[in-house]
């Protein structure tokens, strides 16, 4: 069991639950706004960093473009959102717990298949979540809009973790 490399798919549930909750409260006007310096409207970007999820689990088994959600998919709602966030972080939590040794897959793109470790779509995914997170917290307080407050600390203290010892 790979319980380090876990964790950081720990925090990116934590983390992405803190920010779709944060964002739960917008209006339709605030969600499809789209500030300078991001990638899409904050909707979009929810969007984008839930169905990527879903596509980098996928790729880890050599799979991908089966319905992941996708920045022009049609909105979910928020509680559809929040369980396919769910549920995906937890199948990139299972995936990276179960990486001992790591493995080769193939994807194919474009009739050809190219060999990928399957570590790199953990670290895509980790990497992914973190950018596309920022660039809707970015949105957000360019609105005016206080934002959480996503670092690893906080979700340090949400995991129990920083209790104080006897010395």
């Amino acid at each position: 069991m790979n319980q380090p490399l876990s964790e950081i798919f720990r925090y990116n549930r934590w983390a992405n639950e803190q920010l779709i909750e944060a964002c739960r409260a917008l209006t339709d006007e605030q969600l499809d706004t789209r500030a300078p310096g991001t990638s899409g409207s904050v909707r979009e970007l929810l969007l984008h960093v839930v169905g990527g999820q879903q596509t980098f689990v996928l790729r880890t088994k050599g799979r991908q473009h089966e319905g992941e959600l996708g920045r022009a998919s049609a909105w979910p709602g928020f509680d559809v959102l929040v369980e396919l966030a769910r549920q995906s972080s937890d199948q990139l939590i299972a995936i990276a717990e179960a990486l001992v040794e790591d493995s080769e897959v193939t994807l194919a793109y474009r009739g050809r298949g190219y060999r990928y470790p399957t570590s790199f779509f953990l670290v895509h995914a980790a990497e992914h979540g973190v950018e596309h997170r920022t660039e809707i917290k970015v949105a957000l307080a360019q609105l005016g809009i206080e934002t959480p407050d996503l670092d690893a600390w906080y979700y340090g203290g949400a995991a129990g973790y920083g209790k104080e010892v006897a010395g």
